[in-house]
């Protein structure tokens, strides 16, 4: 049996975790994220891929192509979480679990970062624990996707 696909999905400037605002976002590089995330995920039976974009069009194709690829998406949409309703249709068009995740907490910061459109189409939810959110989203998954 296959294990399922887990697409890993990061939005704009994640590509510079450890070395942007590391005070808020934390030291862990988005292939520390990477790794640890394939690590726990061969644990648990899942395969991991991880992707980024700073363009809110290649994360639609990106969800796209996890219709085909994924049994379920973890994403961090980052800055689009507030913003774009183009990824939340493309997520609408998603058969399976999906699991947001911030790593800071977006209700403890600027107002504008309170509304998520995103929520509106996730299973769960996980901010605020910088990039042990990863794992923990996809100990989650594990439990939506495994569970008997």
């Amino acid at each position: 049996m296959t294990a399922p696909v887990i697409h890993i999905l990061n939005g704009p400037n994640l590509n510079l975790l450890g070395q942007r605002q590391p005070d808020i976002y934390g030291h862990d590089t988005l292939e520390d994220i990477a790794r640890a995330c394939a690590t726990l995920g061969g644990r648990l039976g899942l395969a991991t891929q991880l992707r980024q974009s700073n363009h809110e069009g290649a994360l639609v194709e990106m969800i796209h192509a996890a219709r085909g690829e994924a049994q379920g998406i973890i994403i961090n949409p980052a800055a689009y979480t507030h913003t774009s309703v183009a990824i939340l249709d493309a997520l609408n068009l998603f058969d399976g679990p999906v699991i947001e995740v911030h790593l800071s907490n977006i209700h403890k910061r600027e107002a504008f970062r309170h509304h998520s459109y995103i929520s509106t189409r996730a299973d769960a939810v996980v901010a605020g624990c910088g990039a042990h959110g990863y794992t923990l989203a996809l100990r989650q998954m594990a439990h939506l996707l495994l569970r008997s």
